[in-house]
């Protein structure tokens, strides 16, 4: 073999032999992803006030927007106005029973007045025939006024639970960001009209991120949850940026179902899902490419 034939096979085995190097330079390759919380109208009506931007990040418990709930609030003032007629009406109804209490006392002192004058024979049967009789109306009355104040407390509680039905609309009616993050993307906007249910906004904590990568059964004894790896991320077309992540969860189970029977090299060919938790400085996004070293 000529000198001239050597150089450029030498090359090819070179250059063959770092592309090899450069595929190997990873352990596991996958996507980085955020969970992603879609925000929804807990009410129906216009959507009179929804100041929020793709990009924005909001706290969690904050206000972002209400939905119209004026004809809720009316129909609440218009139960808590049969509420207090019902209150003014359990008022007269407790003061009969007072003053029916007080008429069985003064009947009960007179029976026994009576009954003292019955034992010293100064006194005739009927008389305490007569009081026992007033007592027992007097009983029957208050029993029978004590049953209407039961249905009165009823009604009450009635409209109790209502008017916290009707409250229970109105806080729904306003936006409440239930977790801190960034918005991802808006699915409304002010003045629409919406029903229950209809999705306002996308929103996903990425600070954190994860890089969901696949090991193979091999792979699987080498590494454990809590593990610090090394983190790779494009930062050019030859140049990568590194940083640090930790192994936060390893499926239990392969990504399909395994044959019955498996020889040693059919089982070291199961994929398992990896989950390593990486902090976001910024450069990472949602669906970018990732890559694993396992220290």
């Amino acid at each position: 073999m000529s000198k001239i034939f050597l150089y450029p096979v030498l090359a090819l085995i070179l250059f063959i032999s770092s592309c090899g190097k450069d595929e190997k330079r990873s352990d596991a390759f996958g996507n980085f992803e955020a969970v992603e919380t879609i925000v929804s109208a807990e009410a129906t009506g216009k959507l009179i006030d929804f100041n929020i931007e793709e990009g924005q990040v909001i706290d969690k418990d904050v206000k972002v927007g209400s939905i119209d709930a004026d004809q809720l609030s009316l129909k609440k003032q218009q139960l808590e106005a049969q509420k207090n007629t019902i209150k003014t009406k359990f008022k007269n109804v407790f003061s009969q029973i007072n003053v029916y209490q007080e008429q069985k006392k003064v009947s009960q002192v007179e029976k026994n007045r009576i009954e003292q004058l019955l034992k010293d024979d100064a006194a005739p049967t009927k008389q305490l025939d007569d009081i026992n009789g007033s007592i027992n109306v007097l009983n029957k009355q208050i029993a029978s006024i004590e049953s209407q104040n039961s249905t009165t407390m009823q009604e009450l509680k009635s409209l109790d639970v209502q008017i916290q039905q009707v409250q229970d609309q109105i806080d729904k009616s306003a936006v409440i960001n239930p977790v801190k993050g960034t918005i991802l993307m808006k699915l409304a906007e002010q003045s629409e009209i919406v029903n229950y249910g209809k999705p306002l906004y996308k929103i996903a904590d990425i600070s954190m991120m994860e890089l969901r990568v696949y090991v193979s059964g091999e792979q699987l004894p080498g590494i454990k949850i809590g593990q610090t790896v090394k983190v790779l991320i494009d930062a050019g077309k030859k140049e990568f940026k590194e940083l640090e992540g930790t192994i936060s969860w390893i499926s239990s189970k392969s990504e399909f179902t395994p044959k019955i029977i498996q020889t040693k090299e059919e089982r070291v060919n199961l994929v398992y899902a990896v989950k390593v938790r990486v902090s976001n400085d910024g450069s990472l996004k949602i669906g970018m490419p990732g890559e694993v070293i396992f220290k």
